[in-house]
């Protein structure tokens, strides 16, 4: 059974070598002959043939449109036969639109209405036989769940109010009581009791989070109930996202879900952990976007990057650039660079107004107010880092002190930080983390390409404003 990255790099160039195939037997003169001869409703196509360049052309823009189209199905989730054949046909089908589309505007790359055709039917009934053959296949008995979490009293409680199968739970050994050592020195943790009494002798222990990747494909799990009392960035981001990279539900208590991670649709004891709240097709147009945002940016300002860089060194000693470490999507972090606005000594993690910072330079100033400043973000965009809408990427350091303000300020972590934002185009800044982060929680939950577009406008405007009254 293949798992993981092997069943992404198997699929993948799985689905593109027959995609390839696709085209070149459908190009294929006797093909041509047949189709546009025999076939009703098609037997007044002409037989187009392609050869040399645009026979290439026509290959690798079919390959593109059907890998791209085909994302969903990259992740190793165990299903059905049945749902395989049909989201898999679903793409297809959508890779033949997209194509169609694509043909009747550019001339140039397009595939023959006839050739279009055939391909369409060849991977209609090629490509769901390809993913039902390395499908990830699950059990005979559906269900499959695993409790992750850090306190055993909540496992257990859990465990006893949930109607799924419960295999097991993952658990670090340290959160398990009264442990009992063997006579060779290790550690028993099937055997932690508490009060006399075994903690969990319903369930078997499977192992600690470090273990939740392998438990997750040993056991052939499709569902992953948390049960966190203490959840940390390591331990219940880190969670949730092994599950999201192996296509396995995750679930929650609903005495314990949150409105900002839980999908309103969701009834019962258990709430569906909202970890993608983007339609698949919305973030395939997002992160396009991202990166045509990006490299047009990058491309457009480097010959101001450049004067901005010899006005920083002729004014302050000092790098051109800073660095810092910011947390990313899921709590992990990134290094974000930006130009120096500021004298390297004395950095603080208490967040100040720019009109009390002695240390910003004259140069700075100008920077920060025209925010030029975050010009060199743009290779974040680009390298999937940062996304040009979403929550601001916030300084690790800085993030302990708002967390002591902010309860609730974590929450942001389940959105890729963005160049531009809610809280940004509202002057909400980390001086005051109760108001950016009710801006940022506002756009978690109503975030769409569209609604991103609305922001990116009012950002540019905010900029044009900005260093207008800068020059005046």
């Amino acid at each position: 059974m293949l798992t993981g990255w092997r069943y992404r790099v198997v699929s993948v160039v799985g689905a593109a070598s027959l995609t390839a195939l696709a085209v070149y037997f459908a190009n294929h003169p006797l093909v041509q002959l047949l189709f546009t001869s025999y076939v009703p409703l098609f037997n007044r196509l002409d037989s187009t043939v392609l050869e040399g360049i645009s026979l290439n052309r026509a290959v690798w823009t079919t390959i593109l449109a059907v890998l791209v189209s085909l994302v969903p199905l990259y992740k190793p989730r165990p299903r059905r036969i049945l749902d395989v054949v049909s989201l898999t046909q679903k793409h297809v089908l959508i890779a033949g639109l997209a194509l169609a589309t694509f043909g009747y505007f550019e001339w140039s790359h397009r595939l023959p209405r006839a050739t279009l055709v055939v391909v369409v039917c060849v991977l209609l009934v090629a490509l769901p036989a390809w993913f039902v053959w390395i499908r990830r296949r699950p059990p005979v008995d559906s269900g499959r769940t695993v409790i992750v979490g850090d306190d055993p009293t909540l496992i257990d409680r859990i465990a006893g109010e949930v109607s799924l199968p419960v295999l097991g739970y993952v658990c670090p050994t340290s959160a398990l009581p009264n442990r009992r050592a063997t006579v060779t020195g290790e550690t028993d943790v099937s055997d932690a009791v508490a009060d006399g009494g075994t903690m969990l002798p319903e369930l078997s222990h499977l192992g600690g989070f470090s273990r939740l990747d392998d438990v997750l494909v040993e056991q052939h799990i499709d569902t992953v109930v948390l049960a966190f009392m203490r959840p940390d960035r390591a331990e219940f981001f880190g969670a949730i996202d092994t599950c999201h990279e192996h296509g396995v539900e995750v679930k929650v208590h609903r005495d314990y879900a949150d409105s900002v991670l839980t999908s309103k649709a969701s009834a019962g004891t258990l709430v569906d952990v909202d970890v993608e709240p983007w339609d698949m097709q919305d973030y395939m147009l997002k992160r396009a976007f991202d990166v045509v945002f990006a490299a047009t940016g990058l491309l457009v300002s480097t010959p101001l990057m450049l004067l901005l860089a010899v006005a920083i060194k002729l004014d302050s000693e000092g790098p051109i650039l800073y660095s810092q470490e910011r947390t990313a999507g899921f709590g992990e972090t990134f290094e974000v660079y930006k130009f120096r606005t500021m004298v390297p000594e004395g950095e603080s993690s208490t967040p100040i107004e720019d009109d009390d910072n002695d240390r910003i330079t004259r140069v700075g100033r100008v920077l920060r107010r025209t925010h030029l400043d975050e010009l060199p973000q743009l290779w974040a965009i680009l390298a999937g880092k940062m996304s040009t809408v979403g929550p601001r990427a916030a300084w690790t350091n800085e993030e302990v002190a708002l967390e002591r303000q902010t309860a609730m300020w974590r929450k942001r972590w389940f959105v890729k930080p963005g160049l531009t934002g809610l809280a940004q185009i509202n002057d909400a800044k980390s001086t005051d983390p109760d108001e950016k982060l009710r801006y940022d929680l506002e756009y978690i939950r109503r975030q769409s390409f569209s609604f991103d577009v609305k922001i990116i406008v009012r950002q540019v405007w905010k900029v044009f404003e900005d260093v207008w009254s800068t020059l005046r």
